[in-house]
């Protein structure tokens, strides 16, 4: 398959500093959509022999330049070979429109991952896992339960995006009636993005930082808004995902089948975290 070219950035632009333990690449590769992801690949030096491999993503809204880059970078210190990929239509990967989010292609960007690891001629396919970050996490879970080449998944503060976009924060707007005040709502969006040909956005993390903002907002912004973790790509850090975005995980479940996954999985969460019922 031609994959696009995609314009990938040379230099050195994550958010952490690089490991003197790893070897750096950029790679491409393609998911069955026919859109083309862009991955940071990390390799342990003087790496010999076909290795476990790990395919990273996350946070919802971040791009690999932010915590999965680090997450990867740090399996790699540790004798993995992994890649920390833009899922489509976000960061460096490509898919049009930009700024959106899909329960099923993003489910399918893992798995496009695993297929690029697989054949791989440093991995070893029968040692590959994948770890979700946030909203990737029960992406990463739905990816496990379809994915039998997945051999060990991690989710870490896993977030259900479809349960919360459905469902709302602690399943509080969890009615027919307020779901479909959403789906109005959504719905007279999509018809104003058509007429003016272009897709309004729903705004990254909240700037400037309310006073009586909740501590995981405030969590958010030290990171996403600050030297810290700001980063050009990031819709988190900047304008957000297009308003219209969340209108399929409004009907699309991804856990259904959660409970069907035959290989290894750890969710780990923080007990202060909010989204910890999630897990």
């Amino acid at each position: 398959m031609m994959e696009e070219k995609l314009n990938l950035t040379s230099e050195w632009d994550k958010t952490f500093a690089k490991s003197p333990k790893v070897d750096h690449q950029k790679v491409t590769f393609h998911n069955r959509y026919g859109i083309t992801l862009a991955a940071d690949l990390y390799m342990p030096k003087d790496a010999q022999g076909k290795l476990p491999a790990i395919a990273v993503s996350g946070p919802f809204g971040a791009v690999k330049e932010q915590s999965s880059g680090l997450y990867a970078q740090a399996m790699a210190e540790r004798g993995f070979l992994t890649i920390a990929f833009d899922p489509s239509f976000t960061g460096e990967s490509g898919g049009m429109p930009r700024y959106v989010a899909s329960p099923d292609i993003n489910t399918e960007d893992f798995q496009a991952a695993v297929d690029f690891l697989s054949v791989h001629d440093q991995v070893d396919p029968e040692r590959i896992g994948i770890i979700g970050i946030c909203g990737w996490g029960g992406m990463a879970l739905n990816a496990a339960a379809l994915d039998t080449r997945i051999k060990a998944t991690v989710a870490s503060t896993m977030y259900d995006m479809t349960r919360v976009t459905a469902k709302g924060y602690f399943d509080s707007e969890d009615s027919e009636a307020l779901r479909y005040e959403k789906r109005k709502a959504l719905n007279a969006q999509r018809t104003v993005d058509y007429k003016n040909g272009t897709y309004a956005r729903a705004g990254g993390v909240v700037d400037p930082l309310p006073e009586d903002a909740p501590f995981f907002v405030k969590d958010y912004y030290d990171y996403y808004k600050t030297n810290r973790g700001y980063h050009v790509r990031s819709l988190n850090s900047n304008a957000g995902w297009n308003v219209t975005s969340s209108l399929s995980f409004l009907n699309m479940p991804i856990l259904q089948y959660s409970n069907e996954i035959r290989s290894a999985v750890l969710l780990i969460h923080g007990e202060k975290a909010h989204s910890c019922y999630f897990s």
